[in-house]
């Protein structure tokens, strides 16, 4: 067992305490990744505040990267070394989902239980099963993507949750095609990284509504043509003087009922409404279900946005290194485990694009 140092959650509501707890060594299939940085996503906020449920105590972080440190039995391709993106998809790669293409998706992942212990030897969770609020992780191999060089490790982190879940929003699940009007509701760090898919893909308006103005000026920098303020009267009406029409896709990035409530009233007949942003478990939207099928509007998920790593971290990564994706601009601030406290308060305000705990 090795000793590391983590940010552990004792009970939900309450600051997290950096502690020294025990990791265990990688077992088959797992590697063992020292961690060069980790960024805050309100998926750990919601976790920290038992908006989802969960065993406790336990670490949560889940978008990091870092270096192999140690490979478990059976383990191929990957080497002590490697640098390495971390993320939360576990897949078993064999059952009908990930063989039709969606690991993110996967019922059947391998579960070999968490390899925290607390330091007396006590049960700890590996939240998101990840437990990156630490130096340390043991993930399985399904969990972890190459990175290449010349990509610094604090961007590289941001690709592993909120790169992939809106730029994979708007590329793999909307499959915005050029021309297309498209709305992302959210400037936060996933709305900024639909609007750079967007943008991508060929987007002929990409309308940014958000509660604060300085975000919707910070979404022009990243693609967007256009900014609303949430808190007008009719939100949707403005989007669509703007763009002379409705929306072909509205990507909801940011997990609040309200959004949800509104977004397909900027949608044109046949647009799509795509569900990004989480809102805690129960919570709930109301929709007329004759709109719906008058206008042919669809509703669709996306989880991680659909992402397949092998497929898509290559060319994310790649755009990176030409110049055409921002990822740097993304990062907010910087800070040490010990100021994660700091951080997520930080993070709550809503003005943050990412943090990222540096080790």
């Amino acid at each position: 067992m090795t000793e590391i140092r983590a940010a552990i959650c004792h009970a939900f509501g309450e600051p997290l305490r950096v502690e020294t707890v025990r990791l265990r060594p990688p077992g088959p299939g797992e590697v063992e990744v020292t961690l060069a940085a980790c960024a805050i996503c309100f998926s750990d906020i919601s976790y920290l505040d038992g908006g989802w449920g969960g065993a406790l105590p336990a670490v949560y972080g889940h978008e990091a990267s870092g270096h192999i440190s140690a490979i478990g039995p059976g383990v191929t391709g990957h080497a002590a070394g490697d640098p390495v993106l971390v993320t939360l998809i576990r897949s078993c790669g064999k059952c009908p989902t990930c063989a039709s293409g969606r690991p993110v998706l996967c019922a059947t992942q391998p579960n070999p239980g968490s390899p925290l212990t607390t330091a007396d030897g006590g049960p700890l969770d590996q939240g998101l099963n990840c437990g990156a609020f630490a130096e340390r992780v043991v993930v399985q191999t399904s969990q972890i993507a190459p990175l290449p060089a010349g990509i610094p490790m604090e961007a590289a982190a941001l690709v592993s949750c909120g790169v992939i879940t809106g730029l994979g929003a708007a590329v793999n699940t909307a499959r915005i095609r050029p021309g297309e009007v498209v709305v992302v509701i959210g400037a936060g760090g996933v709305g900024l990284n639909a609007i750079q898919g967007a943008r991508l893909s060929g987007a002929s308006r990409i309308i940014a509504v958000d509660m604060r103005a300085d975000k919707l000026e910070v979404a022009k920098e990243f693609g967007a043509t256009d900014g609303i303020l949430a808190t007008s009267a009719k939100p949707w009406a403005e989007a669509r003087h703007i763009a002379g029409r409705g929306a072909d896709a509205v990507l909801v990035t940011v997990g609040a009922t309200a959004a949800y409530d509104t977004a397909t009233r900027y949608l044109a007949n046949g647009g799509r409404m795509v569900a990004v942003g989480m809102p805690h478990s129960g919570a709930r939207s109301a929709w007329e279900p004759v709109i719906l099928a008058a206008t042919g509007n669809a509703m669709i998920g996306s989880n991680m946005g659909d992402t397949v790593l092998t497929r898509d971290i290559p060319w994310i990564t790649d755009l990176y290194l030409q110049g055409r994706l921002k990822l740097d601009e993304l990062i907010s601030g910087r800070w040490t485990l010990d100021q994660i406290n700091t951080a997520i308060a930080d993070t709550r305000t809503g003005a943050a694009r990412r943090n990222v705990i540096v080790f």
